[in-house]
């Protein structure tokens, strides 16, 4: 992630981490709207089973990244990124997110403003999807769910595993890698053990034989807890079920602490057999200071993406 990061204060109370870019078409999607809905993108196109359709979202997408370039979506300030991949936000009062506007519009004024992680739609804003995320409430999901998600938590102890917390942030790392960018993408956040070791974040762990084989690190805020660091020794069988057991881990403590879940996007059968609910997450851009030509890509994604790919993300389960 290559990016200038400031914090900005909303009405003398709030701080909210604000991440600035002109360009850098090759970034972490993450700070990147090109990467995020075009490099990303294509390389998602292979949950498409139809070869014929693949073909035309593939050409769509070529004109779409000139589009993008065209419109330099990448001169962007982008509001509450953390760097990661799900950004909480506090709880903010009403007229906050406008005197967060009025200043970076101030300050950037040939930037787009763009709140990150949205859940709904900001009024004023250009709102264009990014992905289908899952929210749960553990301790008041239907009993089948809970049956199913409690069931894998008792796998610990069946498979030979225990709860730690990793004192490794190079194990940490590595576990994220062979999960979110050697299985998924290079394209996800790189982090350094520095960065995981500085993140306010709690860590839970599952180890067998003194080595630890999956973690997760989550944070809570208003209510909200998730895990963007998360992964497992991808190398493992897959009957041995590390993917549910750290998930069953996550719930467990989300039902102790009365929380919902925002359990990201992805997995999305497996997350609603356990009781999640499927909410569209978008970047709210705030465009208006700018001229057509800097608004076009925005508009342009907001329409193509509502249109056409959110029901496919519903219809699918992406």
């Amino acid at each position: 992630m290559r990016t200038d990061v400031r914090t900005l204060l909303v009405d003398g109370e709030t701080i909210l981490p604000v991440t600035v870019n002109d360009g850098e078409y090759g970034n972490a999607w993450v700070c990147s709207p090109y990467t995020h809905y075009v490099t990303y993108a294509g390389e998602e196109l292979y949950l498409v089973e139809s070869g014929v359709l693949r073909a035309v979202l593939r050409a769509a997408l070529g004109v779409l990244g000139w589009l993008c370039k065209f419109s330099r979506v990448n001169r962007v300030v982008l509001v509450n990124n953390w760097l990661l991949s799900t950004n909480l936000y506090p709880r903010m009062r009403e007229g906050q997110v406008e005197a967060a506007i009025e200043r970076l519009r101030e300050e950037f004024p040939d930037h787009a403003i763009v709140f990150c992680s949205v859940n709904e739609p900001i009024p004023g804003c250009v709102n264009v999807p990014g992905r289908q995320i899952y929210l749960i409430e553990p301790g008041k999901t239907v009993s089948r769910a809970r049956k199913r998600w409690r069931r894998e938590l008792r796998m610990i102890e069946r498979e030979g595993y225990e709860v730690v917390v990793p004192d490794d942030p190079k194990r940490v790392v590595e576990l994220y890698d062979k999960l979110y960018l050697d299985k998924y993408s290079r394209n996800n956040p790189q982090f350094s053990e520095r960065f995981v070791a500085e993140l306010p974040f709690t860590y839970r762990a599952l180890a067998k034989n003194g080595r630890v084989e999956a973690v997760l690190g989550y944070y809570e805020r208003d209510g909200v807890i998730t895990t963007p660091v998360f992964g497992y020794d991808t190398d493992r069988p897959r009957e041995e079920g590390l993917y549910r057991m750290l998930s069953a881990l996550l719930y467990e403590i989300a039902e102790e602490r009365g929380l919902k879940v925002n359990d990201s996007a992805g997995a999305g059968h497996f997350k609603r057999l356990r009781g999640a609910e499927p909410q569209i997450e978008y970047r709210a851009a705030y465009v208006e200071h700018l001229p057509w030509r800097r608004r076009a890509a925005w508009v342009v994604l907001e329409a193509i993406l509502g249109r056409f790919v959110v029901p496919m993300m519903r219809r699918e389960g992406w």
